[in-house]
């Protein structure tokens, strides 16, 4: 299960803005207690991380990290207080609301005029506190981004190159809290350091499908992949 989870993140930050990624906790907390799973995960995050960033090299855009990476601090902070009562479940249930209600809508959006999307600032700030509420509390804040990104009108490299910036910055702002709250067992990391190198072979894997798709298709992917989330989140 742990190769399974290490080759879906290696995927995600590669090619799939880490929308596939969502997919990590959940599958990993089948085989061990959720908190040893998201201390477990944040290390081999950060090292995918680092793969990812160097892949997809200044195709990012700047403007948009910076858009979302204040929410991101807000809503680290206030998940850090949240993190030892919310209920794993509660939030896999919301988050499985929040995503399908976005596919319901990016399948219907021309057919509704008055729903057509206009970018603003503030739409970043309010991403990036979802972002960092999920993504501290279950690794989970791939979707919530993905959303944000998809309906800025971006090339698929740009997508994914900015995703990765941002979740590389984020995943390290959570180190902190995390070891604050003694999530990590370092340990458990080094049983599982044989499996790393998966890391370097998924991202490229990804990154491939990247540039390989057009933006239609890209679209789609993700449009496929968040209904695929959101379904599993609701009924896992």
């Amino acid at each position: 299960m742990t190769a399974i989870v290490i080759f879906i993140i290696g995927l995600g930050k590669g090619g799939l803005g880490g929308t596939l990624g969502v997919l990590a906790t959940p599958l990993m907390t089948l085989v061990m207690p959720a908190d040893q799973v998201i201390g477990l995960l944040l290390p081999i995050l950060i090292i995918a991380d680092i793969f990812a960033v160097y892949s997809h090299w200044l195709h990012w855009d700047k403007k948009l990290v910076l858009l979302l990476i204040p929410g991101a601090v807000i809503g680290m902070l206030m998940a850090s207080f949240f993190i030892a009562g919310i209920s794993p479940e509660m939030l896999r249930r919301g988050i499985g609301v929040i995503v399908l209600l976005f596919v319901l809508y990016k399948l219907l959006e021309k057919r509704i005029l008055s729903a057509y999307y206009k970018p603003r600032g503030w739409h970043g700030l309010v991403a990036g506190i979802v972002g960092g509420i999920t993504s501290t509390l279950a690794h989970t804040g791939g979707p919530p981004i993905a959303i944000y990104l998809l309906m800025q009108n971006i090339s698929p490299r740009v997508f994914v190159a900015t995703s990765a910036l941002f979740f590389a910055i984020l995943n390290w702002i959570k180190v902190p809290s995390y070891y604050y709250l003694g999530l990590f067992d370092f340990n458990l990391l080094w049983q599982i350091a044989w499996l790393l190198p998966l890391l370097p072979l998924s991202v490229w894997l990804g990154k491939l499908l990247t540039t390989k798709v057009n933006k239609v298709l890209f679209d789609r992917i993700i449009i496929g992949l968040l209904a695929f989330t959101a379904l599993f989140l609701l009924f896992e």
